[in-house]
């Protein structure tokens, strides 16, 4: 074990002490094909740089945290919690930090694939970014303060979302610790959503990945999904899952259109109902559509008490959710690249981290090859305590 993690280590420290563009692994033409996108005209981008086999595909960067005077704390969001959701990892001797593929800020370029220039041009004006972000304060701060300090880790975690959907491809499975900002479309933001990750993600695979042409997206976040659902209307490449509270933020009813599968939740839905609603629609939007990639919407803003959710759903309840989604894509055999989206409460962190330890531990990650540093008697409690708690939630 002592030699693998060395060497894991070694091939990492590779990445991360090579900065140099590998253009010719992601070439696909002289030309990109842009369909309802933006207008970038380049084929190549650094987000598709690959990393070597030693490093896990968990995508991260300390950028993705948001810490300005304060200004985190006028939103539920917890701005913090994707370094602690690493941080809990790292506690459990699963994952260090020259372990992860550290992820790059999205370049105007790689926007443009799907972005307006008009849309980017908006974000100039920090009025606008007040109103996406739903933090007013903002309005007031010179552009270029918003532009480092809010928009820049945003654009980080969509780099991260890039990345990590060419990783799950290559590597059958990948998560981005941050990103899931489903609320933005090509020329819209709102909900603390400012770039259409998901979107771009699904994009940059289709134009640039040979064999990746259908893509299934699941939403399980409390909220609709309505920005990737209304950047992929009329696309019948992408098939689209989602169940959300019918009573909140942000009711779009023509994105609605979109869904091809929906699960409208009632106020207040508990663990039973809502895992058995899951497992139903999770396997049956995979039997309907046959996906070369599945993108899962992981938020925990269902837990019972979120602020903005409105759902009942136990931490246990997260985890197994999360649990069911990745048994039915890698049984099938499809890659999966899954994002964290909303959550907004301290808790959610460590529930993220508590999810990504169980799949390891029921070897829903990777391919079969042994854990990094695995062994740890934390990390052996946590096992064992989650198989004393998820064994009450089977849904056979």
């Amino acid at each position: 074990m002592t030699k693998l993690f060395i060497s894991l280590r070694e091939g990492c420290d590779k990445l991360h002490g090579n900065r140099t563009r590998q253009i010719g692994s992601i070439m696909v033409g002289e030309t990109q094909t842009l369909t309802n996108a933006g207008e970038s005209t380049g084929d190549w981008t650094e987000l598709y740089e690959e990393p070597p086999p030693g490093c896990w595909p968990i995508v991260y960067s300390p950028d993705y945290n948001i810490t300005f005077m304060g200004l985190e704390k006028l939103h539920p969001f917890d701005a913090g919690k994707w370094g602690k959701v690493i941080n809990f990892l790292k506690e459990e001797k699963l994952i260090a930090d020259d372990l992860i593929v550290q992820a790059r800020e999205a370049t105007d370029e790689d926007l443009l694939v799907v972005h307006t220039r008009r849309y980017l041009n908006k974000l100039k004006w920090s009025f606008v970014v007040a109103t996406i972000t739903e933090i007013p304060p903002v309005a007031f701060l010179p552009n270029f303060v918003v532009q480092r300090k809010v928009l820049k880790p945003l654009r980080t975690q969509t780099g991260g979302t890039i990345m990590a959907g060419k990783l799950a491809v290559d590597r059958g499975w990948a998560i981005n610790v941050g990103g899931g900002f489903h609320h933005c479309s090509s020329d819209k933001g709102g909900g603390f959503c400012a770039y259409a990750d998901i979107t771009l993600a699904i994009k940059f695979l289709f134009e640039r990945v040979p064999g990746v042409s259908r893509a299934t997206i699941i939403d399980l976040d409390a909220h609709q999904g309505n920005g990737h659902e209304r950047d992929f209307m009329d696309d019948p490449r992408v098939y689209i899952m989602d169940a959300y509270n019918r009573y909140i933020y942000p009711g779009d009813g023509f994105a609605k259109r979109a869904i091809k599968r929906k699960v409208e939740l009632e106020w207040g839905t508990e663990d039973s109902e809502y895992l058995q609603k899951v497992h139903t629609h999770v396997e049956g939007a995979l039997n309907e559509f046959k996906p070369d990639i599945v993108v899962y919407n992981a938020g925990t803003d269902i837990l019972d008490g979120d602020p903005l959710g409105g759902l009942a759903i136990s931490p246990q309840g997260i985890v197994k959710r999360d649990e069911v989604v990745f048994r039915a894509a890698r049984s099938r055999g499809v890659p999966v690249l899954m994002v964290t989206s909303g959550g907004y409460q301290k808790r959610t962190a460590r529930i993220i981290a508590d999810s990504i330890l169980n799949l390891h531990s029921l070897g829903l990650l990777g391919r079969g090859r042994p854990a990094c540093a695995l062994g740890s008697p934390s990390m052996q409690n946590m096992v064992t305590d989650s198989a004393k708690d998820f064994s009450n939630l089977s849904l056979q």
